[in-house]
C-alpha cells in the first residue's frame, strides 16, 4: 500500500511555496478531489500569506545588511582617525607622560611590547555584501594596536601596492573597488615600536 512522502516541515520557505504550488495545481485540476479538507482557497491564502512574509523577511535583512556596512564603513573611519591621533600625540610628547595624559590618553605601562608586531596570518578575501566591497580577516597579532591594509592590481610588483585603510580590528571591508578585477591584498600590524613584516598575501576578484 503505498503511502505520502513529504517531509512538509523539514523544507525550506521557498520548498514549501513551490510544493504546496505544486499541490493545489494538480488537485485543483482533478475532478476526484471534491472536497479536500483544509480547502484548496484556505491553502493558497495560507501560501500567499507566508510568501508575503518571507518577502518581508529578505527585505528586512538586505537593509540590516546594507546598515550594518554603512555602520562598519563609519566605525572605520572613527578608528583610523583616532589611530592617526594617536600617532600625533605619541610624536608630540616623545614619550612625556604629562603631556600624554593631558591629550585624554591613556599611557600604556603593558611591558612585552617593546619589539614590533609578528607578521599577520591566515588573511582571506571574501566578497562583500555589496558590488566593489571585499571582507578581509586575518588571525589577531598579540601586541598589535592596528593594522595598516594594502592592496595591488594582478600581477603584485615590489611598487604596485597602494594604501586601502587602517583596521584596529582583525577584520576590514575594502570599498571602492572595480567589479570583475582580480586584486591582491596583505596587511601589516602595528604598535608604537613599529609595523610587522607584511602578511602573504591573499588574491580575488572583485564581485
Amino acid at each position: 500500500m503505498a503511502s505520502i512522502k513529504l517531509n512538509f516541515s523539514r523544507l525550506s520557505v521557498q520548498e514549501k511555496l513551490a510544493t504546496t504550488r505544486r499541490i493545489i495545481t494538480t488537485m485543483g485540476g482533478d475532478a476526484r478531489f471534491v472536497t479536500p479538507r483544509p480547502p484548496l482557497q484556505s491553502i493558497s491564502q495560507l501560501t500567499g500569506e507566508l510568501e508575503e512574509a518571507e518577502n518581508n523577511v529578505q527585505a528586512a535583512r538586505q537593509d540590516a545588511k546594507a546598515k550594518t556596512t554603512i555602520r562598519n564603513n563609519r566605525e572605520d573611519d572613527l578608528d583610523a582617525a583616532v589611530a592617526t591621533l594617536v600617532a600625533y600625540v605619541t610624536s608630540m610628547a616623545g614619550g612625556d607622560e604629562e603631556l600624554i595624559e593631558a591629550a585624554g590618553m591613556t599611557v600604556r605601562n603593558a611591558p612585552g611590547t617593546s619589539t614590533t608586531p609578528a607578521q599577520p596570518a591566515a588573511l582571506s578575501a571574501t566578497a562583500g555584501d555589496n558590488d566593489g566591497t571585499m571582507d578581509l580577516s586575518w588571525d589577531p597579532v598579540v601586541a598589535a594596536t592596528s593594522y595598516v591594509i594594502e592592496a595591488s592590481p594582478d600581477p603584485p610588483t615590489a611598487t604596485s601596492w597602494g594604501h586601502h585603510g587602517v583596521s584596529t580590528k582583525s577584520t576590514f571591508t575594502v570599498t571602492g573597488l572595480t567589479s570583475g578585477t582580480r586584486l591582491w591584498f596583505r596587511v601589516a600590524a602595528v604598535n608604537p615600536n613599529g609595523q610587522s613584516p607584511w602578511s602573504d598575501p591573499a588574491t580575488k576578484i572583485v564581485p
